[in-house]
């Protein structure tokens, strides 16, 4: 499957695809020493917030989606070094609205979860008039 969405994104700040089917998609990311705040190496959530962001994206995969809202939930520190892996999964289609669960781990350990609405819009959302 193609990627069809976000093509122009910055994946050393938000991640690589590794996997991408209709309705979900998995993406990695290591944490860069740039991504840190303090000089104990704690990242920054906005981070990992981008990382998930975008593996939702990718799990709706059409080029005029939009996020509308996130519930969101950070679980545990992530440290600069430190490969995380998003998976998303598309729970609801409601004519244009997609719901779509992602959770971020670093192995075994959850440190994100979160719910993203997103929308597919007729044109892209800076068309809209």
């Amino acid at each position: 499957m193609d990627i069809a969405t976000h093509e122009k994104i910055d994946r050393e700040f938000c991640g690589t695809p590794t996997e991408l089917a209709e309705g979900y998609c998995r993406v990695e990311l290591t944490a860069l020493d740039r991504m840190a705040v303090d000089e104990k190496g704690l990242v920054h959530g906005g981070f990992v917030f981008g990382l998930a962001d975008y593996a939702a994206m990718l799990a709706v995969n059409d080029p005029n989606v939009v996020l509308a809202g996130a519930e969101a939930k950070f679980t545990r520190p992530v440290r600069a070094g430190e490969t995380l892996t998003a998976k998303a999964t598309v729970d609801t289609v409601e004519n244009r609205k997609r719901i779509v669960t992602v959770s971020v781990n670093r192995g075994d350990t959850e440190v994100f979860n979160g719910r993203f609405s997103c929308f597919v819009l007729e044109r892209h959302v800076l068309d809209q008039g």
